[in-house]
């Protein structure tokens, strides 16, 4: 807003867990109304897969972008001003090109894969690469450990990005997994940040519950970590008007049998939160949802609605208390 200062009021820290362009533009908005260092954002990485030989983490490197101000403004994943002569010439002999992998991209995942073969955790690699982007916030893979997210369909059981890039999302989901996640060891730093005396807030980001948070908390020691955590817990609804803002969530709950609907997001999220935020258009549901709501607009086009979401999340969980934004 003209005329305020570019930090929220509380200069404690915030965590945020998040996956996708959704939640890495909320993570975005939280950035700029935070004093540096003071923002901490666990990301998925149940989508990270291996192709033509590389590690590919897309979610994180969503969120490293993004933060960066690297990211394509249009597409909200990759580099802006990005070229594709790898992906041309690929194509030319035949090779496998449903997956985009641009040519500045194309770096990141050289290097994290070079580094990860000499044996250096994911990350320590993640680490390395905001400081070299210059992000002035902790970007924290949920574990060292593999975990791939996994989707029982219609047409047998498929990887994440075989699903969701190669096959567009269109077979009929019958249930979602995530393989390793019972055995995987959760980040330390991630649970020394959810366990912190100090935090202010831990915001859920609009992802995709089933394909991004869920798989973050089907790590035990991580949900046990959030259910301990003294700060309030509040989640921002990735549905309004019974659609998903982007991706598949609203077509895969059907799928899943759930309500799709803001309400049934947050009874999804159940006794994990503290407080939940949907959209004007939703405000209809604000008493079916159990627990204290905010009213406002959720729909982030401009890096203002980013900045204006996240102050407003911020300042509801100070409050704790119903508000309407409309």
């Amino acid at each position: 807003m003209a005329g305020e200062t570019a930090f929220h009021r509380d200069d404690r820290p915030v965590v945020a867990l998040c996956g996708g362009i959704g939640g890495a533009k909320l993570a975005l908005g939280l950035y700029h109304v935070m004093a540096p260092g003071r923002l901490t954002v666990i990301v998925n990485t149940g989508d990270d897969f291996e192709h033509l030989g590389l590690r590919i983490s897309p979610d994180i490197d969503t969120v490293l972008y993004t933060l960066s101000g690297l990211a394509d403004p249009v597409r909200g994943w990759g580099l802006a001003e990005e070229s594709w002569a790898f992906m041309n010439a690929l194509g030319r002999l035949g090779g496998e090109t449903w997956f985009q992998l641009g040519d500045g991209d194309l770096a990141t995942h050289i290097e994290r894969t070079r580094r990860l073969g000499a044996g250096e955790p994911l990350s320590q690699i993640v680490e390395d690469f905001a400081r070299s982007l210059g992000i002035a916030a902790r970007i924290l893979p949920m574990s060292d450990d593999r975990v791939r997210t996994m989707v029982d369909t219609d047409q047998g059981t498929l990887a994440f990005q075989d699903y969701f890039v190669r096959r567009q999302c269109q077979p009929r989901a019958k249930a979602v997994r995530y393989e390793g996640a019972e055995i995987a060891a959760a980040l330390p730093a991630a649970l020394e940040a959810l366990a912190d005396p100090e935090l202010a807030a831990i915001i859920i980001c609009p992802s995709n519950p089933y394909l991004s948070i869920d798989t973050i908390l089907a790590i035990p020691a991580l949900r046990r970590a959030l259910e301990a955590a003294r700060a309030p817990v509040i989640a921002v609804s990735p549905i309004v008007a019974g659609a998903a803002i982007k991706g598949p969530a609203a077509k895969l709950m059907a799928e899943l049998g759930a309500e799709v609907s803001s309400a049934g997001i947050a009874r999804y999220y159940g006794g994990l939160i503290d407080g939940f935020v949907l959209d004007a258009a939703d405000a209809d549901l604000a008493l079916h949802v159990g627990c204290p709501t905010l009213v406002t607009n959720i729909i982030m086009e401009t890096l203002a609605d980013r900045r204006e979401l996240a102050r407003k999340c911020l300042a509801f969980a100070a409050t704790g208390k119903c508000l309407d934004d409309r």
